[in-house]
């Protein structure tokens, strides 16, 4: 009886704070209709809002990746004065506010910051600028690759990298050929995590972009933009959108397990 009980209420909470709120969102976002819906998207500033949060998380994927993988192998695969303190650095995103981080960003490179009155003389904008939104989002999602890929690694352990070496294989052949294959699951784990934290980023880039719309916007900044100027069908459509690009990241991370299971069945 107490398991179908917990089994219950764990459904019951599951549908009520997972399932509700992305079907509220989508009911305000066809109360008018699909085409209404449809038309608030061919909105200039919608589409630049949308064009930018591309843009950003394409960005921020690609450097967090590339960083993340090294970063993890440094943390798993050596021993150095320091290590802990970098690995609780790499953590740090983790346990901060989002909107004390857009703060950070401002100190360093505002009008009044530390080194925003020297870019100024050289034509150079951070702050309330497309740099500021990426410097904000790739901080943010920093640890996602690094602590998916580091349990992976430490697993892994060194003994086919020390055979690859001892056989003439250099860096870069024994991190593509021998190290990130065995990875990989936990890799495109990260990476889709960081996807889909890259685009609903709200926090530290509504500190640091300045809310300049059609060119400092981003999606999220867009919708509160929207429902503050009481367009709810252009906002909770947007909003759908935003979730159903992020809903897709988690679903894809997801699709490998599930290629598992069906191939264990037909086996």
């Amino acid at each position: 009886m107490t398991r179908y009980v917990v089994w219950a209420a764990s459904w019951l909470f599951i549908l009520l704070v997972l399932v509700t709120p992305p079907l509220m969102v989508l009911t305000e976002a066809l109360k008018d209709g699909v085409a209404a819906s449809l038309a608030t998207l061919s909105d200039p500033d919608a589409q630049a809002a949308i064009w930018l949060t591309f843009r950003v998380t394409v960005v921020t994927v690609m450097l967090n990746t590339i960083f993340g993988i090294l970063a993890a192998w440094v943390l798993v695969k050596f021993r150095f004065p320091g290590r802990q303190l970098l690995q609780i650095l790499v953590e740090l995103p983790l346990s901060i506010s989002p909107v004390v981080s857009g703060l950070v960003w401002l100190l360093l490179f505002g009008a009044q910051g530390w080194f925003g009155p020297l870019l100024e003389r050289w034509n150079i904008h951070i702050a309330f600028a497309v740099p500021g939104i990426i410097l904000a989002t790739l901080f943010v999602t920093l640890p996602y690759v690094v602590r998916t890929v580091m349990p992976v690694m430490e697993v892994q352990g060194r003994d086919a990298e020390e055979a690859a070496v001892l056989a003439g294989a250099g860096f870069w052949q024994v991190l593509w050929h021998v190290t990130l294959p065995g990875v990989r699951g936990a890799l495109l784990s990260g990476v889709l995590l960081t996807t889909a934290r890259a685009l609903g980023e709200f926090g530290a880039v509504s500190v640091v972009s300045g809310h300049i719309p059609g060119e400092t916007e981003t999606m999220p900044l867009h919708i509160e933009n929207l429902y503050n100027g009481y367009q709810s069908v252009a906002a909770f459509t947007m909003a759908a959108l935003l979730a159903l690009m992020a809903m897709s990241a988690v679903l894809l991370r997801s699709a490998p397990e599930w290629i598992a299971r069906l191939q264990e069945k037909k086996a």
